[in-house]
C-alpha cells in the first residue's frame, strides 16, 4: 500500500508500540480502500499471529485488530485462531534478510481444517523482506489453504538493483 516512511511510519509505530489501538480504524480503512480497488478473490482474512509471550507484553495483536476492521469493512470472515506462532522469535528489526528467514522458519503452524481449499488474505502491518508472510503462507498451505495473498500497510523501500 505504501512505504514505511513519513506519516504512515509514524502512525504504524504509534499503533504498534504506543498502545494507540484506535489507529486500527483509519489504517484499516486505507487497506480496505486498497482492496476495493484491487479485488482479490478471498472470503477469509487471517492475521499474522503473535507469540503468546509477545501478546501478553503488548496486550494486543496489531495485525488482528487490522484484520478485524478490514473484514468488517469488506464483508469477509476473519479467522484468528487457526494460524499460531508456535515458537517465540526475536524481533525482526535489525536482522538481515537471511537472519529474518531463519528466525521465522518453522515458527508458525496452522491448526484445524477450516481453511482447506479456501483462498486467504493474510494481514500484517509491515513487510520488510517478506520472511514472516512467507513462513505464514507455508503453514497455511501445508494445512490445505488454497491461494494465500498478503496485505500489509507498508513495506520498506528496497534499494534499486543496478541494471
Amino acid at each position: 500500500m505504501g512505504y514505511l516512511e513519513g506519516t504512515l511510519r509514524t502512525a504504524i509505530h504509534r499503533f504498534k508500540y504506543s498502545n494507540m489501538r484506535p489507529l486500527a480504524v483509519p489504517l484499516a480503512r486505507l487497506a480496505s480502500e486498497y482492496l476495493g480497488q484491487n479485488h482479490l478473490p478471498v472470503k477469509i482474512v487471517v492475521p499474522v499471529p503473535l507469540h503468546s509471550r509477545r501478546f501478553r507484553d503488548r496486550g494486543y495483536n496489531q495485525s488482528e485488530l487490522l484484520a478485524e476492521q478490514i473484514g468488517s469493512a469488506m464483508g469477509l470472515r476473519v479467522v484468528v485462531d487457526v494460524l499460531q506462532r508456535v515458537r517465540s522469535t526475536v524481533p525482526q528489526v535489525g536482522l538481515s534478510a537471511d537472519q529474518r528467514r531463519k528466525n521465522v522458519t518453522g515458527a508458525f503452524r496452522c491448526t484445524g481444517t477450516s481453511l482447506k481449499g479456501q483462498d486467504v488474505l493474510l494481514v500484517d502491518d509491515v513487510c520488510t523482506t517478506g520472511a514472516t508472510l512467507e513462513a505464514c503462507s507455508v503453514a497455511l498451505q501445508e494445512a490445505g489453504a488454497g491461494h494465500v495473498w498478503g496485505l500489509v500497510l507498508a513495506r520498506e523501500r528496497w534499494a534499486e538493483s543496478p541494471v
